[in-house]
């Protein structure tokens, strides 16, 4: 789910999809749904359902589910539930038609809601009587759409990018290239939380495609690439993980795959993590052991559990009322954040943590710290971080402010009006501007070009 601009609108849409699910919804870890046969008879019921719904008949819809589904989804619920959707999402969903799928073994009708920020699935599971015993909203599994082609006059070109890993499918991805010889220094960009693609897109945005042309045609290449959990999703259905198998491993192997590319500088390649990426920046430098530099953005400097709360208690405040659903998924975001910091083990896990993320996930990252890791690289740093960014806040920024002030080789800025997405805006910052089109800023994109050109080679 953050799983999730990370932390990302994956946290929006769990907050008020919690009562539909029972549990929090997963953006990393999907029920994985294989295609079935729609059975005529079913898909009649799950249309009736969703069309009471949708014409505001919220009684009739409950009276459809099974009496103990009902119990945790009352109509006051369901209807709260639904009619936030539409302003969260950027407006009104377009329904597809209904497909057959199975869910761990059981039957499913399946239809595509398309909202403009982002799709999501209605699955409905119905028994043998004909009443409806699951309904649960997953984000949708996305195609990934590139951005429109350069012009013939852009100062850069770009090629589909395929890196091989030693674990699981390879990747796909595209590497921005100045126009020139070279060889030229390079930048591998590493995504935020949740399956995304190389663009990072969310809804109009795509905020890597903007970093990775405005930076080539600044005389920096840069690679971008799918991420696991986005390309191969099955990979991680039904076991456990850890951040490393999430992110490290793949980004090493696109830094390895970089450095024997035509026309790069092999010595000068810097790995830029955004959100979840900055924070983990740190292990894949470490794991490659010759990058040059690291650039943080965005970057958390307190505990994944304990920004997952601060996040969560700010969208529930966003209203300037008391959302009972926002706040029963705080309250059992706050269980859950409790429930990982008594974990001694993965045998003594409770069934359900935080995200859905596996207890080893949880007690590989305990005691790690982002800003302590990255001062122990010994590499050059720039931190970055937008003062509207209520994801990764003024909490994160001071705690690597102080770690940081005047130590050498070590670089900060924090731009006035920049979101989480690195774009500008104003007022109290909210999830709803991620879906208004807009662009990286100009001048954080300039700030990373020219402190790339002061780099040594690594090792120099």
């Amino acid at each position: 789910m953050p799983r999730t601009p990370k932390w990302s609108l994956m946290l929006v849409i769990a907050i008020v999809v919690i009562a539909v699910a029972g549990s929090w919804l997963r953006d990393r870890l999907l029920p994985q749904a294989e295609p079935a046969p729609l059975e005529p008879a079913q898909a009649a019921i799950a249309d009736r359902f969703l069309g009471r719904i949708e014409t505001g008949d919220y009684a009739g819809a409950v009276a459809m589910l099974a009496p103990a589904v009902r119990d945790k989804l009352p109509e006051a619920e369901l209807r709260q539930l639904w009619e936030s959707l539409p302003p969260r999402l950027g407006g009104a969903a377009r329904r597809g038609p209904p497909r057959g799928e199975s869910v761990g073994g059981q039957p499913v009708v399946t239809y595509r809601l398309d909202f403009p920020a982002t799709p999501l699935d209605a699955r409905i599971a119905i028994d043998t009587d004909g009443a409806i015993i699951g309904f649960r909203l997953v984000p949708a599994q996305r195609r990934y759409e590139p951005p429109p082609p350069l012009p013939p006059e852009a100062p850069l070109i770009e090629r589909e990018f395929r890196i091989r890993t030693p674990q699981g499918k390879p990747l796909d991805g595209t590497l921005a290239l100045p126009k020139g010889d070279g060889p030229f220094p390079s930048i591998v960009l590493v995504h935020g939380s949740g399956p995304q693609d190389r663009d990072v897109t969310l809804g109009p945005n795509k905020p890597f495609a903007d970093l990775a042309r405005g930076l080539a045609a600044r005389g920096v290449a840069v690679l971008r690439y799918d991420k696991r959990s986005f390309a191969h999703p099955q990979e991680f259905a039904n076991r456990t993980f850890t951040a490393d198998d999430e992110v490290t491993r793949d980004a090493v192997a696109a830094v390895a795959a970089l450095r024997q590319a035509p026309g790069i500088d092999p010595d000068r390649i810097v790995v830029l993590g955004h959100s979840l990426g900055g924070m983990l920046a740190p292990r894949i430098a470490t794991a490659d052991g010759r990058l040059a530099g690291l650039v943080l953005v965005a970057a958390p400097a307190l505990p994944l559990e304990d920004k997952v709360v601060m996040q969560a208690r700010y969208l529930a405040s966003l209203s300037g009322t008391v959302d009972p659903v926002a706040m029963a998924a705080v309250r059992e975001l706050e269980s859950q954040r409790n429930a990982i910091r008594a974990l001694t083990d993965e045998a003594d896990a409770p069934p359900r943590l935080m995200l859905d993320l596996p207890a080893r996930y949880w007690l590989d990252l305990r005691g790690y710290d982002a800003v302590t890791a990255a001062i122990e690289t010994g590499l050059p740093l720039l931190v970055l971080g937008g003062d509207r960014d209520y994801q990764v806040d003024h909490n994160d920024w001071a705690r690597w402010q102080h770690a940081l002030r005047g130590r050498p080789g070590a670089t900060l800025h924090r731009y006035p009006g920049l979101n989480h997405l690195l774009m500008p805006g104003e007022g109290p910052p909210n999830p709803s501007e991620y879906l208004q089109p807009g662009r990286v800023d100009r001048h954080l994109i300039e700030d990373i070009a020219s402190w790339v050109a002061t780099l040594p080679p690594a090792g120099g």
